[in-house]
C-alpha cells in the first residue's frame, strides 16, 4: 500500500541527504518486507543520474550493474549488491546540474509559441544531391579535423546564447 511509496521515498531522501545507516535501514525495510529488488534497483538507476549526476559518472554504471546483478541472482543473495550500490550513493557527491538543465530544456519547449524552430542547415545530413544542393551540411565544421575547439552554432537562431545549465529559456 502506502508504505511502500513511503518506504521508497525514505530510502532516496536518506540517500539524497548522504546519511548510509540511514539508506541501509530503509533498504533492509522495504527487502525484509517483501519488496520486488528489481524495483529497487530501478529506482537506483533512476536516481544515479538525478540526485548524483555528473558528480561521479561512475553512479549510474554501479545502478545499472546491481540491476543486472539482482536479475542474474534475484534475492536473497542480491541484498547485498543493493546495499553496496545503497551505500556508494549514500556517500557519493551529489549534482543536479544535468536534471536541471534538461527540465530548462522542457521548459523552453513547451512555452515556445508557434512552430519549433527549424534545425539549421549546416546541422543537417546531406545524404541525397537534393538535400546537398538544398545546403543541407553546407559549412559544418567536422570536429575532430581540426586541432582546437571550431566556432560554430548547434543551436537554432531563435536560441542562440541560451545556456540551460545557467538559465531558463521562456
Amino acid at each position: 500500500g502506502e508504505e511502500h511509496y513511503n518506504c521508497i521515498s525514505a530510502l532516496h531522501k536518506s540517500m539524497r541527504g548522504s546519511d548510509e545507516n540511514a539508506s541501509l535501514y530503509w533498504l533492509a525495510r522495504m527487502l525484509e518486507g517483501g519488496e520486488d529488488p528489481l524495483y529497487v534497483a530501478r529506482r537506483l538507476v533512476r536516481f544515479a543520474s538525478e540526485d548524483i549526476g555528473l558528480a561521479d559518472p561512475l553512479a549510474l554504471t554501479q545502478a545499472v550493474a546491481a540491476y543486472q546483478g539482482c536479475h542474474f541472482i534475484g534475492m536473497p543473495e542480491c541484498e547485498v549488491i543493493l546495499a553496496q550500490c545503497v551505500v556508494y550513493f549514500a556517500r557519493a557527491p551529489k549534482s543536479i546540474e544535468v536534471y536541471r538543465a534538461y527540465s530548462n530544456v522542457k521548459e523552453c519547449l513547451r512555452m515556445h509559441t508557434g512552430p519549433l524552430p527549424p534545425v539549421p542547415l549546416h546541422l543537417r545530413n546531406a545524404p541525397t544531391r537534393l538535400m546537398k544542393n538544398l545546403g543541407y551540411g553546407k559549412g559544418y565544421k567536422y570536429n575532430p579535423m581540426y586541432k582546437e575547439p571550431v566556432e560554430q552554432d548547434y543551436l537554432p537562431e531563435e536560441l542562440k546564447g541560451t545556456d540551460f545549465f545557467k538559465e531558463r529559456k521562456t
